[in-house]
């Protein structure tokens, strides 16, 4: 039987790995170049996060054995260069599936590993974060623009501005998008007396003529308390 490998030691030289993680987040993407594809970010034990992506060709055939939050063991995949301007994990690979991957069950992974890392809002705002990485952000809100109907990618879309507030009274801006935008009015519309504190997973930071914000990602990784 093969041993466990921790995910920080994966590396390309061969495809005959295993391995035990948690699915902690998981969303299907659809592009008109890939299709329909299954992308997951994982966690090991060690509290080590690397992204996965299930191709068009195979993602049928695994789609029943995936679900967000289960643990399971990996044997024989692939590893890739990650690259872009959106990793969700600042590991160097991302996994891809093969045909002779299989995907079994076992032991749960303890629920507290969730790999959240909430950043700090000074190295957002002072650049010495690299762009390239989503980050996780956790904040009060403390003011809001009315929300927006815009023109976006040749469709149009709600949008919204926030400013979040820590526990240092540090200010980040933030803009959100689409049907999150909608969800985040409606909290604070409803919200009474109640302070809202926003939640988020995977999120973008970007430069704009107000500084760097974060602008929330397409994929449904966000929460609002």
């Amino acid at each position: 039987m093969a041993a466990i490998t921790a995910v920080s030691d994966l590396k390309p030289f061969k495809t005959m790995w295993k391995i035990r993680v948690k699915i902690i987040s998981l969303w299907k993407q659809y592009s008109a170049a890939g299709g329909l594809t299954i992308e997951m970010v994982l966690i090991d034990s060690n509290d080590v996060k690397i992204n996965t992506s299930v191709k068009k060709d195979l993602a049928h055939q695994f789609d029943s054995f995936l679900t967000q939050g289960s643990s399971k063991i990996l044997l024989n995949f692939s590893l890739n260069p990650s690259y872009g301007s959106y990793r969700t994990t600042i590991h160097p690979y991302i996994i891809g599936f093969l045909w002779i991957t299989r995907v079994k069950s076992c032991d749960d992974l303890p629920e507290a590993l969730t790999g959240y890392e909430p950043v700090n809002y000074m190295d957002i705002l002072d650049g010495t974060l690299s762009t390239d990485y989503l980050v996780d952000v956790i904040g009060q809100i403390v003011e809001l623009t009315p929300i927006e109907v815009v023109s976006a990618n040749g469709k149009e879309t709600h949008k919204l501005t926030v400013e979040l507030r820590n526990e240092k009274d540090e200010r980040l801006s933030m803009v959100l998008w689409g049907n999150f935008a909608t969800d985040v009015s409606d909290a604070i519309q409803g919200r009474g007396d109640n302070a809202i504190i926003c939640v988020l997973r995977f999120q973008k930071s970007m430069l704009s003529e107000r500084g760097l914000q974060t602008r929330s990602s397409k994929d449904p990784f966000h929460g609002i308390l």
